[in-house]
């Protein structure tokens, strides 16, 4: 009788985890995206402030570059993944996680369209 019961109840608990983790990269349009997001008004100050302190041409190390549209937009999803910590480190590195509203701004830019606005 335990086992017909445990059986179960583990196909749901592994359920429920699998699902969880599938969660990790899911981007749908967030609440309230502006019109357009701006890369260069927006995006890149964003991240020049924010990540080039660490990922920049001269420390490659990082594994990361974040200097022009061409490497911030190929890496969004690294980088908008860093700020949730969703199968990333936490980003920035030491430091407080940024403002949701910062991070919102980035997740309406990739969903947009990444635009090199």
């Amino acid at each position: 009788m335990k086992n017909k019961t445990i059986f179960p109840l583990c196909v749901v608990i592994l359920t429920l985890l699998y699902s969880c983790a599938k969660d990790k990269v899911n981007y749908t349009a967030p609440p309230n995206c502006p019109d357009t997001v701006s890369f260069n008004q927006e995006v890149l100050p964003l991240i020049q402030t924010n990540c080039t302190g660490c990922h920049n041409q001269g420390n490659p190390s990082c594994g990361y570059i974040f200097t022009n549209h061409s490497n911030i937009s190929s890496s969004a999803d690294a980088i908008l993944g860093s700020m949730h910590a969703n199968g990333y480190q936490l980003m920035p590195l030491g430091g407080p996680a940024l403002a949701d509203s910062l991070i919102q701004k980035i997740e309406c830019w990739i969903y947009q369209g990444k635009l090199d606005n």
